[in-house]
């Protein structure tokens, strides 16, 4: 693997992160497993595949999105994206909003926000990205 196909993968490996914290998120939430710094993950990403982990970090560049509906005919509202930083990487985190719930509200994080989330990590080359 050259140096470009690992920088291109490793920022692949930013995969989706599921949040299934009921469609909200509470920057004081306290978790009982002790957190797993960023690095680790995006190091060794199919070894944490599917797995639910314990992230702590501080929330970069929020990005609200669209409503989106599923071919089910599901729709979600109060969708965002952001990043979750840490002192030795950041990932991109997915929330993914609540379902049949047709409300316009702002995300339930603010950037520079410190915080502690529960997450399930979904690998690349899982059909993630």
């Amino acid at each position: 693997m050259t140096v470009e196909e690992f920088a291109r993968y490793r920022k692949l490996v930013v995969f989706f992160i599921a949040l299934w914290l009921c469609g909200a998120i509470s920057p004081s939430l306290a978790l009982a497993a002790d957190p797993i710094p960023i690095c680790k993950i995006l190091d060794e990403p199919t070894r944490f595949h599917l797995r639910q982990v314990t992230l702590q970090g501080t929330v970069r560049d929020v990005q609200p999105l669209d409503p989106y509906t599923l071919t089910v005919g599901s729709t979600y509202y109060g969708v965002y994206l952001f990043y979750l930083k840490d002192e030795t990487a950041s990932v991109n985190v997915a929330s993914f909003g609540r379902c049949g719930i047709p409300t316009v509200r702002d995300p339930d994080v603010e950037d520079g926000t410190p915080m502690e989330l529960q997450a399930t990590v979904q690998a690349p080359s899982h059909g993630g990205y």
